[in-house]
């Protein structure tokens, strides 16, 4: 009789617990499925985290989460590899803020404006348009970012953005790119990890940035992967001093800076005016004693 009672209650008891299961099991299999912002951690500094997984890259102040943007990383997955067009993960450092007072949709070749603009969405278009903020890895894994071009800018495929399309780049709307460009400093660090957007993130102790100077700050190339015969880089007009200098023959180039803020440099052309979209260079920066 006791036997019989106990498996009457067992199986009264199973309904319940299949449906606990159930619910249990699709809240493990939804939590999988989307990273809702704050569900990632993050232990290292910096100003922005780029999600692979969720395209979107979020805003940082003070270390915490002030604004998300969506994106598109690459569409060949993740790869710091050159020829591989992937995009590499870990820690990023802004080395350059090309496209200063370019109208939305201003259209960039090589890192210079061509004075055309186009809308979003242009039919059969995708180049580069209105910002870019050139990265310079800062870890192993991402050591050739930088001579690969990897940038995060505006694109004209708007359409696309929210899954991967890129070729390696951080691709962004104009008026997002454009919103997060006057944010971000020269010298920001940005992560690209593949987990969601945290809330927060550390914050790092910085010095004040110091004024460029040649002795100790190193030239900034154009093209990377451009060199002379001698494997001297060519067209490197831009350097991080005072006084720009064509490498290759010691000659000014036709291009003449500025001081701009936070003790960076604005290198804009000799033929244009100061106001006209510029080029901004790291200049050093120094990280405060712990």
């Amino acid at each position: 009789m006791k036997k019989r009672a106990a498996l009457f209650f067992s199986i009264a008891l199973m309904p319940s617990v299949t449906r606990v299961l159930i619910m249990l099991l699709t809240v493990g299999l939804l939590s999988q499925c989307s990273s809702p912002v704050g569900s990632a951690t993050v232990n290292r500094a910096t100003d922005c985290v780029v999600s692979v997984k969720d395209q979107k890259i979020g805003f940082y102040r003070n270390g915490m989460l002030q604004q998300t943007y969506g994106v598109s990383t690459s569409k060949f997955g993740l790869s710091d590899k050159p020829g591989n067009y992937g995009t590499p993960l870990g820690l990023h450092e802004v080395v350059a803020k090309i496209g200063h007072g370019a109208p939305a949709g201003a259209v960039f070749h090589s890192r210079q404006w061509t004075g055309e603009v186009i809308k979003p969405n242009a039919p059969g278009r995708d180049p580069i348009v209105s910002r870019i903020m050139w990265l310079q890895g800062l870890e192993n894994q991402n050591r050739n970012a930088y001579g690969r071009c990897i940038y995060i800018h505006g694109t004209a495929e708007e359409a696309k953005i929210g899954q991967p399309a890129s070729y390696g780049c951080i691709r962004m709307r104009s008026k997002d790119v454009i919103d997060l460009f006057n944010r971000l400093p020269v010298g920001a660090r940005v992560l690209i990890a593949e987990g969601g957007i945290p809330t927060s993130v550390p914050v790092e102790r910085r010095a004040p940035t110091a004024a460029p100077n040649p002795e100790n700050s190193a030239p900034l190339m154009l093209n990377p992967n451009v060199a002379t015969a001698d494997g001297t880089p060519a067209n490197t007009v831009a350097q991080n001093t005072a006084s720009p200098l064509s490498t290759s023959s010691g000659e000014a180039s036709p291009y003449q800076s500025r001081p701009g803020s936070n003790g960076s440099t604005v290198i804009y052309s000799a033929t244009g005016s100061k106001e006209s979209p510029g080029l901004v260079l790291k200049s050093k920066r120094t990280v405060a004693a712990q």
